[in-house]
């Protein structure tokens, strides 16, 4: 076979492994072999350029691995050697005598023991112009290439050059398939590959955690998507340091994984998940903004806590959300009690997404009474769901689904709809009702939207705001986004919705709060109502309240009033505005329209009546 022949079976042999998806190495091995017998004297190399612009050998089968290990991991530049120098400059360099070269001054004591004289390295270039390597020819004495080896080279910068922008391409497209942009973390993918391999391997061995970021959705609101994107970047960078000996993964938008090999006791778990909300600790900067990045983790060990994938991550799942509703920015270890709630919270979440669907979820009417006369003087409404064979349960009943914020924010715009729609309907029937209470939560805050969906729904019917009441509880109004329910709360005074405080001493709010975010109306907890007669306590802080709310312009409602030495002691106090069992449960919208008609005709009765009996009866 002579040299063409060669040189063609050469190139066709090196085109099909590369077809083959061979290894590069194994690729670049093959054609330095083959070359080294077309072209017997030579010893062939091929050296790559790596991300960080260094030399990393790919191929020198007649070189110790002593020489290959030495050259690699070297800086390229104007005076390293051929190689490096034909790669710096993108052109070929001869050099006929390495012992006097200065190109080789600092490497001549590698090749001249080997008996290496001379050297000859071609650049090696992709298509888009980049100098990605180099192929080489040493020789025993000192000498140039002659006409074949020109030849032999020009074909192998081409194969050569194949051969490794296909890696670069397959080497991406892993990349992108396994791992995560914004982090370099493994992705859900890998991630999936990683805890199927464990868990087929025995004995079973490793703990996972499933870790989320806690507020990220507030961040990309208030700060930007470029904040949250460095808040995910930072999170993601710690992760991998804490779990060194593990494998971080980025899963979802807010979401990490980490697999930790041999973890077997649930005290090396805990102690890892330690070190991960330690590491969190640290604030970081980003565009003017000061961040403590915070988590919450739910762990599992592999065998104790499940066998399989399927079952450890969904495992993994119940314990996370225990954490984010228990213990925010903390760690819970997955415990059998937890599937059974997490499971029971699942089917009521669906129970209530069917409700909502079919238009069972409705409003029930509890009367607020002006105490010293029973008069009406407004209701509360509140969630009720009809099921599926008529009957009707409190809001205490699905009160976990209330959990999940689309569903609370579904509910809302049911609740919504229909108050409106019936304080329409009283309307029409010459009916007045001073004011409507309405629950809002965290979630209708959350969207952002709660003033344009109120304000809509009371254009669409032409009602005034004025009659509408918007509930808070403590909760929302100190919670982590005080700040946007406080603008919220704002906009809606301003267009002449009343806003109330719910549930008032059941939380965590501060008297002084009251100055910065003013509300209409204070609602006293039934908790304190139900000790107000035999407990000085109680009794002390309600009268307390109520000379504060009184000051300050602010109506009080008490809550849970069931007896009336109950309604007796708050009228004594100051208080005069209240609800509760003692004067009525709450019901449907048509006993609400009964017991409004009746108050609305004895009115007009008392109206009808002359002075001097209506002077008498009073």
């Amino acid at each position: 076979m002579d040299s063409v022949e060669h040189l063609q079976s050469l190139q066709n042999e090196t085109l099909e492994a590369i077809a083959r998806g061979e290894p590069l190495a194994a690729i670049m091995d093959s054609l330095c072999r083959q070359v080294e017998v077309i072209a017997p004297g030579v010893i062939c190399t091929v050296i790559a350029a790596d991300a960080e612009y260094r030399l990393k050998t790919l191929a020198a089968p007649s070189l110790p691995q002593d020489y290959s290990t030495a050259i690699t991991g070297t800086p390229i530049g104007p005076t390293v050697g051929s190689c490096g120098t034909a790669i710096h400059r993108g052109e070929a360099v001869e050099v006929t005598d390495i012992e006097n070269d200065p190109l080789w001054a600092d490497y001549k004591t590698l090749a001249l023991p080997l008996g290496l004289r001379a050297c000859w390295s071609s650049p090696i270039t992709a298509r888009d112009g980049r100098v990605i390597g180099s192929f080489a020819f040493y020789y025993r004495q000192r000498r140039g290439p002659d006409d074949l080896e020109r030849q032999i080279v020009t074909t192998c910068l081409h194969l050569c050059a194949i051969a490794i922008e296909h890696e670069e391409v397959s080497s991406r497209n892993h990349r992108l398939a396994y791992y995560d942009t914004l982090t370099g973390l493994p992705n859900r993918v890998h991630f999936n590959d990683a805890i199927a391999r464990m868990t087929a391997a025995s004995p079973l061995a490793f703990g996972l955690m499933l870790i989320d970021i806690d507020h990220l959705k507030t961040i990309n609101d208030t700060m930007g998507h470029a904040v949250g994107d460095a808040l995910i970047e930072t999170v993601g960078a710690r992760l991998a340091r804490v779990a060194v000996n593990g494998m971080a993964c980025r899963i979802g938008g807010d979401e990490f994984a980490v697999l930790l090999p041999g973890c077997s006791q649930t005290t090396q778990l805990r102690s890892v998940a330690c070190g991960i909300l330690a590491a969190m600790l640290t604030p970081f900067e980003h565009d003017g903004h000061s961040i403590i990045p915070s988590v919450t983790i739910g762990g599992v060990l592999a065998g104790e806590d499940g066998t399989d994938s399927t079952t450890l991550r969904q495992n993994a799942d119940f314990a996370l959300y225990h954490a984010k509703e228990t213990r925010r920015g903390g760690y819970v270890h997955f415990r059998d009690g937890l599937r059974t709630s997490m499971t029971r919270r699942i089917q009521t979440i669906r129970s209530v997404a069917d409700a909502l669907t079919e238009g069972r979820i409705v409003p029930y009417y509890q009367p607020i009474i002006r105490l010293d006369t029973s008069e009406i003087v407004g209701v509360e409404a509140l969630a009720r769901m009809r099921l599926d064979d008529g009957r009707i349960v409190a809001a205490s009943e699905f009160h976990e689904a209330m959990l999940d914020p689309k569903i609370a924010y579904r509910i809302s715009g049911q609740m919504l709809a229909a108050v409106a729609a019936d304080m329409a309907a009283w309307k029409r029937a010459g009916i007045h009702v001073q004011h409507v209470g309405l629950n809002v939560t965290s979630a209708d805050f959350q969207k952002g939207d709660l003033v344009q969906r109120i304000s809509k729904t009371f254009e669409r019917i032409h009602l005034p705001l004025e009659h509408l009441v918007v509930e808070i509880t403590e909760q929302v109004f100190m919670g982590d986004r005080k700040d946007s329910v406080a603008r919220t709360m704002a906009a809606l005074r301003e267009r002449g919705v009343l806003v109330a405080l719910d549930d008032f001493g059941t939380g965590f709010a501060s008297l002084t709060h009251l100055l910065d975010f003013p509300v209409d109306i204070i609602k006293i907890d039934r908790s304190f109502v139900g000790g107000i007669e035999s407990g000085a306590r109680s009794s002390v802080i309600v009268e307390a309240l109520v000379g504060i709310a009184n000051r300050l312009g602010m109506k009080v409602i008490a809550e849970g009033i069931e007896t009336q030495g109950q309604s007796e002691r708050l009228q004594m106090i100051g208080c005069h505005l209240g609800q509760g069992y003692l004067y009525s449960r709450a019901v449907p919208a048509s006993i609400v329209t009964e017991l409004l008609q009746r108050l609305g005709e004895r009115h007009r009765a008392q109206a009808q009546q002359p002075a001097a009996v209506t002077a008498s009866a009073a």
